[in-house]
């Protein structure tokens, strides 16, 4: 390490530690004592307010700041990201405070950094913040798809759908223009142009498999924006469901994407959803046993009763 960048990770060394002796330093550095000496005096003459005092040790002055110049794009963008994260998940007070450090942030980056690390940022998206984690062969998808959208090469996968077609195969080979990923309800979905459906579709993560990256490259639609882009709300069937008091807040705590309300009832309370099909919620509602009952549509209460039937046969 030369004596620049030493110099420069003392400082740091100092925000993060408060009070440290020239011995630490020398250790942490693997340099001599006498050079840390040499060091604190050339930081004291550039105008760093450093403190010290005999058998104590060295301290920066208080409210001195030393602004994170050095950052590298990936740096910056998990700082960005992250206090996205942090002004979707705590109060509005600490959302204030995210906002304004990011605008500290882009300030003091370079400009090819801060331009690189909003073009990143174009292409990644928080929607909300549930509590699922993104693990194993789903974060190597995402670092795949993240390059794939930074470098427009089309993606080939297979896509595990949750609902099977009516031919009953639940899985298909696609090929797609990725054009964003986004994080919504503890899930990540790819936004991408499908060349089997020919339209934008969303594929959540966890079910896509055997990703290649193409040699194709791909141009996004002029008109498409990550930031304001809204999928058309094609849910169109209500589904109502009796919920018994018992376990009213964990079906609350459950966050169902497809619910609509969830209101005091008859003797119980009354969840309504908005779904593509019933099957969406067949097995959120099977697994809830006796303490939900299906009111409507009068469809579902069928396939309800014909599940349970073909567990009756299997037990």
């Amino acid at each position: 390490m030369n004596k620049t960048d030493r110099m420069l990770a003392i400082v740091i060394e100092l925000q993060r530690k408060g009070v440290l002796r020239a011995e630490d330093l020398a250790a942490k550095f693997e340099t001599s004592i006498r050079t840390i000496y040499r060091d604190m005096q050339a930081l004291s003459e550039a105008g760093v307010p450093i403190a010290g005092a005999p058998g104590t040790g060295y301290s920066l002055m208080e409210g001195y700041f030393l602004p994170p110049v050095s950052f590298t794009v990936e740096e910056a963008v998990a700082l960005l990201i992250g206090a996205d994260f942090v002004g979707m998940k705590l109060d509005a007070e600490y959302g204030a405070k995210a906002r304004s450090s990011q605008e500290k942030i882009e300030a003091i980056l370079p400009e090819k950094v801060r331009e690189e690390a909003e073009r990143i940022r174009s292409v990644i998206r928080l929607l909300d913040v549930g509590e699922s984690g993104t693990r194993g062969r789903e974060k190597e998808t995402f670092e795949q798809l993240r390059q794939a959208i930074l470098r427009k090469r089309k993606v080939r996968f297979r896509y595990a759908k949750n609902v099977p077609d009516p031919d009953e195969s639940r899985h298909s080979e696609r090929t797609a223009d990725p054009y964003g990923l986004v994080h919504t309800h503890g899930v990540w979905m790819l936004v991408a142009f499908c060349w089997l459906r020919q339209d934008i579709r969303h594929f959540r993560l966890s079910r896509i498999s055997g990703l290649v990256i193409l040699d194709e490259s791909f141009n996004i639609d002029p008109g498409f924006r990550l930031t304001t882009y809204r999928p058309a709300d094609d849910r169109n069937v209500t589904v109502r469901i009796w919920v018994d008091p018992a376990i009213a807040d964990r079906v609350l705590e459950s966050d169902n994407f497809y619910m609509e309300s969830f209101e005091p009832g008859d003797q119980g309370w009354l969840a309504t959803f908005r779904v593509r099909r019933m099957e969406d919620l067949l097995q959120w509602t099977l697994g809830w046993g006796a303490a939900v009952r299906v009111l409507e549509p009068e469809a579902l209460r069928e396939r309800v009763r014909e599940e349970i039937g073909k567990m009756f046969e299997r037990c």
